[in-house]
């Protein structure tokens, strides 16, 4: 079933105008927080945004690439308390799939929008502006922003041929795996 998932699984950047219903916000919510996380240390925190002023502010977080946030019902914005360990990036990412592939699952469509380390136009950075839309506290990193709503758009999954094999490398780098299936 979950392979199932990631075979059909795409980013979706369109949605329809309805909201997501509170029990699948919980479940998504509850992928995150299942998440692993270095050592158990669990440095994520979640901000689950459903105000449509709030979403078209955050669509305008960086130049390119998070536009289409104005037109989803919901986004989560991932973060993590960097006091609290060295892999915070690694812990906020993986929960950001654990959101993203919940949503998928649940048949909603979503997006990740990267933030960490993202720049704008302006004096700030993608990361500072959603801190100050949010009010999120220095020494809280913000990773991403997960777009979810219902599909608005189809796409089909990547056929398995067109997948990058070459990227797989066999006991040593440069040797392709002996296999075809």
């Amino acid at each position: 079933m979950f392979l199932n998932v990631l075979e059909s699984r795409r980013s979706i950047r369109k949605y329809e105008d309805r909201p997501v219903e509170p029990e699948k916000i919980e479940q998504l919510i509850e992928a995150a927080l299942r998440s692993p996380s270095g050592r158990s240390i669990n440095p994520w925190t979640f901000i689950v945004v459903d105000d449509r002023a709030k979403l078209d502010r955050l669509s305008r977080s960086k130049p390119h690439g998070a536009a289409f946030l104005k037109g989803a019902p919901l986004g989560i914005v991932v973060c993590a308390d960097t006091s609290k360990t060295d892999t915070c990036v690694e812990d906020a990412s993986i929960a950001s799939i654990f959101i993203h592939l919940a949503a998928a699952s649940l048949g909603l469509g979503s997006c990740w929008i990267q933030i960490h380390k993202r720049t704008r136009e302006d004096d700030l950075t993608a990361e500072q502006y959603v801190a100050r839309e949010l009010g999120i506290p220095e020494g809280v990193m913000v990773q991403s922003i997960i777009a979810v709503g219902y599909p608005g758009e189809t796409k089909a999954g990547h056929a398995k041929d067109k997948l990058v094999y070459d990227k797989v490398h066999y006991n040593t780098y440069g040797i392709p795996r002996p296999w075809r299936i």
